[in-house]
Parts: structure tokens; sequence; C-alpha cells
């Protein structure tokens, strides 16, 4: 595998950092053998990227996604799936029915990096795309039963502007579809520099909401189905976990968000 430790950007760390030591658990709730991979061939030590409440965080949204796109297969079993801003998640190995349509997109720079690691498989395409230009979903087929777009640790870097833009070439580009977000808080945009393992990065949230019914407001056309904070996962595993969530986390962690349009 030739990549090197600047080869990926310090968010994408984070979340490698975290799949790869909970897959390396004996009794993993999570297991990400590429993250592992990926971890273990850089040969670098990555545990400030893997703090306590961070690492209950990604793998409660690991799970919560991979249960809500299940959920949505299941009721399209050849659906068209994106995995928009896909960086090195590989959520295809996670839900594929092995009927779906998969596609990995992000930025050019990004899938010259990925193609180091991953290569195209049956059903399962990298393209380069924009989140904030469509240009690139006219590549994609248009006789699946539905559209599935997923953006797992994306939205919360653009600022309010660039979702809105994004949530409109997203209804502009699928005459219908759903999308599978996560959401932050305000108040965890407005401690960035606090936040246990984003602090170790050069990144900053750029805008957040209190509820989803916020990015209806930017694109009407979107109908929000569900809203879970990733609490309900959290306070399942460890005392910490569960005493972050009925506290100090109660209203401020993040979410996933459901909409249709």
């Amino acid at each position: 595998m030739d990549l090197q430790f600047g080869d990926i950007q310090e968010t994408a760390l984070v979340t490698l950092a975290i799949r790869a030591s909970e897959t390396a658990r004996k009794n993993p709730r999570i297991v990400d053998e590429k993250a592992k991979e990926i971890i273990d061939t850089l040969g670098v030590d990555v545990s400030k990227y893997d703090p306590f409440l961070s690492h209950e965080g990604v793998v409660a949204r690991t799970i919560m996604f991979a249960d809500a796109l299940r959920g949505l297969i299941a009721r399209y079993p050849d659906a068209l799936c994106i995995n928009l801003g896909c960086g090195f998640d590989d959520k295809f190995s996670q839900v594929d029915n092995g009927t779906i349509e998969w596609f990995d997109v992000d930025l050019p720079d990004q899938i010259a990096v990925r193609r180091k690691v991953y290569e195209d498989r049956p059903r399962c395409t990298m393209l380069e795309g924009d989140a904030l230009d469509g240009a690139w979903t006219k590549q994609l087929p248009r006789d699946r039963s539905a559209t599935i777009v997923v953006m797992e640790g994306v939205l919360e870097y653009f600022p309010k502007e660039q979702t809105a833009t994004c949530l409109h070439m997203l209804c502009k580009s699928f005459e219908h579809g759903y999308l599978v977000a996560e959401m932050n808080s305000m108040f965890i945009v407005k401690h960035s520099k606090q936040h246990d393992a984003i602090k170790n990065t050069n990144a900053t949230f750029k805008w957040g909401t209190e509820r989803g019914a916020e990015f209806v407001a930017l694109e009407p056309r979107l109908k929000l189905l569900s809203e879970r904070s990733y609490n309900e996962e959290m306070r399942k595993y460890t005392l910490r976990g569960k005493l972050f969530a009925a506290t100090f986390g109660k209203n401020v962690n993040n979410r996933i968000a459901v909409f249709r349009w």
C-alpha cells in the first residue's frame, strides 16, 4: 500500500484511528479491517485522534448509519447508493445486499488517495465529484428504484451557505431520493477547539443545527423522516457514555437524520 501520513487529512485520521482501534479489541462493536490496515501501514502514533468520547461517538454513528442504510436498502433492494464525501469510509461492505449499485464520491485529490487503498469492485465504483456541483451526477444510472445519499462526517465542515447549496444540488440532480446525514449542534461548532479529537487537527466545524427542520428551511423540498441522537447508542456500553448522554451531552451530541424529497 503506497500510502504516506501526509496523504490523509487529519479529520479522516480521527475516524480511521478509532475504527482501527475498535477493530483490534477483543470484542469489537464494529469491524473495519481496511481502517486497521491503513493505520498499521502508516506506522505512526495516532492515539491523540482516539480519545474516549470521540471513540464512543464514532462507534455509535457507524452502527447507527449502517442500521439506517440497511433499513432503506431493505425497502429498495436495487437502490442507487451514494457515499458523498466518502473519504476512506467503506460503508458498501457493511450494507451490501448483492443488488445495490454503490458510488463512493469525493473531490479528485481525495479519490486519488483513496485509490491507493481501494479498488473498484462489482457494483461499487469510485467517482470524482463535488458536493456543491452536480455535474458528476450525470454519470450515474437512472433506472434504480430509489436514490440513497449518505453524508457522514461531511456537512459539519460546511458553512450554512454551502450546506444549502449541497441540499439544492441533490434535490435538483435527483427527482426523488433519501439523504442520511450527520448533524451537529451550534454548541459544538462554537467549541471546536475544545473538541477532544478535532482540537488536535487544523479543522473547525462551520455550522450546526438544533433540529433537522433547519435543513428543511434551507431546502423546502426535503421532508424530515427521523432524527436520533448518538446518545441512544453511546449509553448502551459504558458508564461514562451513559453519564455523558444523560448530562452534558444530552442536548448537544451529534445526530443522524434521514430526509426524503
